[in-house]
């Protein structure tokens, strides 16, 4: 599954920000000047056109990564920041906010550019720059994204630019639609899903040498694997870095058990007799396959139970409305396979029941993979339940593998 595609996913079913407890922590460029984090917008004196902004779209204060990103992102003169930070943290709101601040509205050429991995990506963006230039109406936004045909020899009015690396490389060297030498901010949204991309990186690259020395450059990636971070040390020179310490998810709180069953069919059996006690708040049932996972929904479904069903092969947006509905609570089962339920959260899951096993591709125990599965009953300290079935020798070999592998 790509990167790209569980993040726009990430992005369609978050209605609001996810409410973290992680520290962030904060590195300087400049040690000897003075850190500080804001706890309310008015704060940052931003115009009031954006305050109102800011408001209409329902922040009403600043989230953990916004209080520590903002005043360095606003601050005079303008400085550089690598952040990692986790969807649903309001990182998009916040350099955003950074760029529409740092517009000016009287000149009418491309002066903020900001890079997504992907067109859809690009068009959430998008649509937060809309929302919160809402009562700005001289701000303008142009889409740098393949199939936008503009006439050669054009040039662009919009001050905000969106796009995709190609495309915008394409606009600012052979087309000479944007001129680089004028963009003040340099966004690169989603490094690690960016870098994932064959070409992508050397197309960054290339934009970023064309931009003029004083442009204030912002990068942003979920996660800081040695390859985001030599790639963010070449287009971000002399960055401030904040880090947010991910929670460490832990199996304290969750109770495990296993069934012992001779075949599917008896696997079955036995998780339509505790059906009803698993209905109770909302439970995930894993699959190891598609096929297993669409089996299932429907067997259930025959014998008149209500569940919904996440599979591989519907669109995002398809697959957007299932978890919406599920977390809803329209369903309170939801089958589905791994693949398509990494990084999903739903705070009412309480019953997680592993179908099938988590197996690696060599058909070794998945330790990750259970504790992300399982991890997510037990969120925010709440006790979970976590049933695996058992269907043979080999599986049972397979939970007592992981459970050396916990203890």
């Amino acid at each position: 599954e790509d990167r790209a595609t569980q993040s726009l996913l990430n992005k369609l079913i978050r209605s609001n920000l996810v409410d973290t407890t992680n520290q962030v922590e904060v590195l300087q460029r400049d040690p000897t000047s003075p850190l500080y984090s804001v706890k309310s917008f008015e704060e940052l004196r931003l115009k009031p056109q954006l305050l109102q902004g800011v408001y209409a779209m329902g922040f009403n204060r600043p989230s953990k990564i916004q209080e520590n990103a903002l005043p360095m992102m606003l601050a005079e003169p303008p400085q550089n920041l690598i952040a990692q930070s986790q969807s649903g943290t309001g990182k998009t709101a916040a350099f955003v906010l950074a760029m529409l601040s740092r517009v000016e509205p009287g000149n009418k050429y491309p002066q903020c550019l900001c890079l997504s991995p992907t067109y859809e990506l690009a068009l959430q963006t998008g649509k937060v720059i809309e929302q919160m230039g809402k009562f700005y109406p001289e701000l303008k936004l142009a889409y740098a994204v393949r199939g936008n045909k503009l006439e050669r020899g054009q040039k662009i009015s919009e001050q905000i630019v969106i796009g995709t690396p190609g495309t915008v490389l394409d606009w600012c060297s052979k087309l000479k639609f944007i001129d680089p030498k004028k963009i003040k901010v340099f966004v690169l949204d989603e490094a690690d899903v960016m870098i994932a991309t064959q070409g992508h990186q050397d197309q960054s690259i290339r934009i970023q040498r064309m931009l003029p020395r004083d442009c204030q450059m912002l990068l942003f990636s979920a996660t800081f694997e040695d390859s985001v971070w030599k790639f963010a040390q070449k287009v971000v020179p002399d960055p401030n870095i904040i880090k947010l310490k991910r929670e460490e998810e832990t199996l304290d709180t969750i109770k495990q058990y296993y069934v012992l069953c001779n075949n599917r069919d008896e696997k079955f059996q036995a998780l339509c007799n505790i059906y009803g006690a698993i209905t109770i708040a909302q439970a995930m049932i894993f699959c190891h396959t598609r096929k297993t996972a669409g089996w299932l929904a429907a067997e259930l479904s025959k014998e008149g139970h209500q569940v919904a069903l996440l599979s591989g092969e519907m669109m995002v947006e398809q697959r957007a409305a299932v978890i919406e509905r599920f977390r809803e609570g329209k369903e309170k089962v939801l089958v589905t396979t791994n693949v398509c339920a990494r990084g999903i959260d739903v705070e009412q899951v309480s019953v997680v029941i592993n179908f099938d096993l988590p197996v690696d591709k060599d058909g070794n125990p998945d330790n990750e993979t259970y504790l992300h599965r399982i991890g997510r009953t037990g969120r925010f300290g709440k006790r979970g339940l976590a049933i695996n079935m058992v269907d043979s020798k080999h599986s049972m070999n397979i939970l007592n593998r992981i459970q050396e592998h916990f203890s």
